[in-house]
């Protein structure tokens, strides 16, 4: 039986995802994670969750249309796989709120679903939150009467200015509010995460119960054509097709 990969890491552990579904897990995709897998596994269908940015070149547009070329389902969810869905219309498909988000807002920060995680070893652990989740957990704790609108919107001013790899609850608390001593730092902390949302985990979710309800195999992309750009790509991987 031909098996179905999960791109995945600190999003939705493969621990979790593997408890969801018959699925092989794999680490974030990264540039040439794709052919290589679709080599190595022969696979009925990928999901892209996650995928690397910072040590490796990013997963290539091209590899992902080469994939469907070959007649197989690609969906994205959540962070890296909800960018290249939106990207890859209508060939890749999406899944989720953020993929959605991403259709509708074309220029949206790519920024806005990083974060700083741990290695392969550490199960990719998550340092850091999103953007967006932080922006979907002020909205929860405004619409529960936790934080008034002045303040969510000081706080997602906050979390905007803040590099990806030190987005959190506390230190986007800590930026908004300079002057503030710690006891009122910590109720604004206790609020915001009793009213933490995390879409891009909601997201992920939703991929995985897509693929347990079964794909349609995609219509080939007859037009698919080799380049420059792909072959010299596949070449910094070490890979041939």
């Amino acid at each position: 039986m031909r098996p179905t990969l999960v791109f995945t890491g600190p999003t939705l552990s493969h621990a979790e995802a593997r408890r969801l579904a018959d699925v092989v897990c794999l680490p974030p995709a990264v540039q040439g994670s794709i052919v290589a897998a679709v080599q190595h596994f022969d696979p009925a269908a990928i999901l892209i969750v996650d995928g690397g940015f910072q040590l490796e070149p990013a997963v290539r547009h091209k590899e992902i249309l080469w994939a469907v070329g070959q007649g197989i389902p690609v969906v994205g969810a959540a962070s890296m796989g909800a960018l290249r869905a939106a990207e890859l219309h209508p060939y890749m498909r999406g899944v989720g709120l953020i993929y959605r988000w991403y259709r509708r807002f074309p220029f949206a920060r790519d920024d806005a679903v990083a974060v700083l995680h741990g290695p392969e070893e550490a199960n990719f652990c998550q340092l850091t939150h999103a953007l967006i989740d932080l922006r979907r957990t002020l909205r929860n704790a405004l619409r529960r009467g936790q934080v008034a609108k002045s303040e969510a919107e000081k706080f997602e001013k906050a979390a905007v200015t803040l590099n990806f790899r030190d987005r959190s609850v506390i230190s986007m608390i800590r930026h908004a509010l300079p002057t503030s001593n710690d006891d009122e730092i910590a109720a604004f902390s206790k609020k915001l995460s009793s009213a933490f949302v995390s879409q891009k985990k909601d997201d992920a979710l939703a991929a995985m119960q897509l693929l347990r309800a079964g794909l349609p195999r995609p219509g080939l992309l007859r037009d698919f054509r080799m380049t420059v750009a792909f072959k010299q790509d596949l070449d910094d991987a070490g890979l041939e097709i």
